[in-house]
């Protein structure tokens, strides 16, 4: 059983009957899978699957506590669906050949997704696959030196969009009717014009989220102010606000949304520069991305991933490269929960919740039965935040 951190001590996760996941291998019975967390995360915290890779990890797709996909550097895609006791490599051959580097997934069940990696022109592709990753197949290459895509989000299993930064003064929007296998861009005239210097951060996948059949958010930074756009007709008209998350520099702004519904969302982010100060770092919205309020008590470091946790009402979690943050008053306050470093976080409708990031590094989150006073920490800090786009590696 893996040891796990929460704040000074440690904890064993609870072995009793949840959710029972295939084995690992076909000669080992099943291990009981830890109990299920509650409808919030107390007496929870992130357990960590040996993934057995040493490659980072910005892109995740949870499915689900025993479903999850996780995509990253040097072209890596895994899969689990034994709730991470086991992990399958399915990265796609020729992504792995040309060392291209995934930012964002989008799993609708444990055989389909949609991969995202990014860079100039070409090297920004989509990937998807039917069969769980056997095979997959390449549906949208950037045939524009200037575009630089960095995010992508789906409606339903028909519906989606990525995002690129600005090309001639704006984002520009890409947009799938077919589940991915095919893209077009959209018009730009409903598209407000951006900031000298603005553009959207590829560091966990959720510079582009959406919420319901039609709403959508865009989160920016680099800019004179981090701004949050909003389109109600899946990206065809946008409005655009403000929020409180500090900017003014190419490493500032808003890294990450997260909405509950079509009213209520999160913005998290900060400055991810080892070593600086990140105040101001999440704000809340409560009509739909309209205005922003500054978090009460936020973080106290840069966080590049935020999620809602299922069922709950106002509890969610952010991660960053030092730690960890819940809130459970709809992100007015945060605390810490843990100081373990992941880029990305997700949460499916089970309340199967997923973090990744750095070296290989892939945990869920389960409950504890027991805290250990003074035992330092198993999943420890892995410093330095990382670059997250264009001159900065994974």
């Amino acid at each position: 059983m893996r040891l796990l951190e929460l704040g000074t001590g440690l904890c064993a996760a609870a072995l009793v009957v949840g959710v029972l996941a295939a084995p690992a291998r076909a000669e080992a019975a099943p291990a009981p899978d830890p109990a299920p967390v509650a409808q919030d995360v107390r007496g929870a915290g992130w357990a960590l699957k040996d993934t057995g890779k040493d490659v980072r990890f910005r892109g995740l797709a949870a499915v689900g506590r025993s479903t999850a996909w996780v995509a990253g550097s040097k072209g890596t895609v895994l899969r689990t669906v034994d709730g991470g006791r086991s992990w399958r490599d399915v990265s796609p051959p020729g992504a792995v050949a040309e060392g291209l580097e995934f930012r964002d997934i989008e799993a609708f069940d444990a055989r389909r997704a949609v991969a995202l990696s990014i860079g100039e022109g070409e090297a920004s592709r989509v990937l998807r696959t039917e069969d769980g990753g056997a095979t997959w197949t390449e549906t949208f290459r950037n045939p524009d030196p200037r575009a630089f895509y960095d995010c992508l989000t789906f409606f339903d299993a028909r519906h989606g969009l990525a995002m690129s930064d600005p090309v001639d003064g704006k984002f520009r929007i890409l947009a799938t009717d077919d589940g991915g296998r095919n893209w077009r861009v959209l018009p730009g005239e409903g598209m407000p014009g951006a900031l000298p210097g603005e553009a959207a951060f590829a560091a966990s996948g959720q510079c582009l989220v959406s919420s319901g059949p039609r709403d959508v958010w865009l989160a920016t930074g680099g800019g004179a102010q981090a701004r949050v756009l909003h389109s109600a007709d899946r990206g065809l008209t946008w409005r655009v606000a403000e929020s409180t998350v500090p900017a003014g520099d190419p490493a500032r702004g808003v890294f990450a949304l997260a909405f509950r519904d079509r009213t209520r969302g999160l913005a998290v982010g900060g400055d991810y520069r080892t070593g600086e100060a990140s105040p101001r770092a999440a704000a809340v919205s409560a009509d739909g991305g309209r205005s922003w309020r500054q978090a009460v008590t936020p973080p106290q470091a840069y966080r590049s991933g935020a999620a809602w946790f299922p069922y709950s009402g106002g509890t969610a979690l952010a991660v960053g490269p030092t730690g960890t943050d819940v809130t459970t008053d709809g992100g007015r306050g945060w605390r810490s929960l843990e100081t373990g470093s992941f880029d990305t976080v997700d949460c499916a409708a089970d309340t199967g919740c997923w973090a990744a990031g750095e070296k290989g590094r892939v945990a869920r989150l389960e409950r504890r039965r027991c805290q250990l006073a003074g035992a330092g920490g198993a999943t420890g800090a892995v410093g330095g935040a990382g670059v997250v786009k264009r001159s900065m590696p994974g």
